[in-house]
């Protein structure tokens, strides 16, 4: 902070002005005080915007630092926030950790070899994060204050995502229809070529069993919802055709003569039914 922003003098005894505040863009602004890095406040939108040498424009960097619209945005220096390291070391209550992160801050390196030492202890990571963020939150707010800013909330236009999830959410289900629609004259295709396949009793069959999965599903929907659910997959098909529909020589239907098939005529001679022997 500088030594105007210590002294809390505002900008020309002006009074204050709204400005709606990004806490976490302005927290990151003042956290990170590396020499080439820049951060500057809209105080019209609230935007932080960060320039940095070697990578920014010059000529950009300049005409954003005369700008009126922009203030330079001080980061808190190393010295304090290393302040910081040694006011959280008493809080934390394992001796061992204690000394650790004691040793970690003595010398050069010190903030990377402090986190890395809190990385391995989640519930104390934690609460340095929360302990960094309460005193960046009393510089920030010192700091808008000795400007002269007053932090509002930033308005939220939550209509335009919500309505470009609905977009997708449409998409999505247009485009699971068409599939199912596609999977449907699919399996009605290979159904028709299957059945050009097979003979009359097996037609017979495969007959019977759809019978009797079209009375099932009617019988579905009048059934408790826990009676049909735990014989049905999830598609709503018989978990197990042999268990849900045994087709027993009682049950079957008996074939006519006129559709025996070939394989009838190919019964072996022990199989066919011998005459009484007078």
């Amino acid at each position: 902070m500088s030594d105007s922003d210590k002294g809390g003098i505002g900008l020309g005894g002006q009074p204050p002005r709204d400005v709606p505040v990004d806490w976490e863009a302005l927290e990151d602004a003042f956290e990170n005080n590396a020499p080439e890095v820049h951060s500057y406040l809209h105080l019209s939108t609230g935007e932080v915007l960060r320039v940095v040498d070697g990578i920014a424009d010059p000529e950009m960097h300049a005409r954003i630092a005369s700008d009126q619209s922009y203030m330079r945005i001080e980061p808190v220096s190393s010295r304090e926030q290393y302040r910081w390291m040694e006011r959280f070391i008493p809080m934390v209550e394992d001796p061992s950790l204690t000394e650790l992160l004691t040793q970690a801050i003595d010398g050069k390196g010190a903030f990377r070899r402090f986190k890395d030492v809190l990385m391995s202890h989640g519930a104390e990571r934690e609460r340095w994060f929360a302990f960094r963020s309460e005193r960046l939150r009393v510089f920030m707010e010192a700091w808008l204050s000795a400007h002269a800013l007053r932090p509002v909330p930033r308005v939220s236009w939550p209509a335009e995502p919500a309505r470009a999830k609905e977009k997708e959410a449409a998409a999505q289900s247009e485009l699971l229809g068409a599939r199912r629609v596609r999977n449907l004259e699919t399996l009605r295709r290979q159904l028709h070529e299957l059945v050009e396949t097979l003979g009359a009793r097996d037609l017979d069959k495969v007959m019977t069993f759809a019978e009797f999965v079209k009375a099932r599903r009617a019988a579905r929907a009048f059934a408790p919802r826990g009676e049909s659910s735990e014989s049905m997959q999830d598609g709503g098909e018989p978990a197990d055709a042999a268990a849900v529909a045994p087709v027993t020589p009682e049950a079957a239907p008996a074939p006519a003569a006129a559709n025996v098939d070939d394989d009838d005529e190919q019964a072996t001679p022990s199989s066919r039914k011998r005459p009484a022997a007078r």
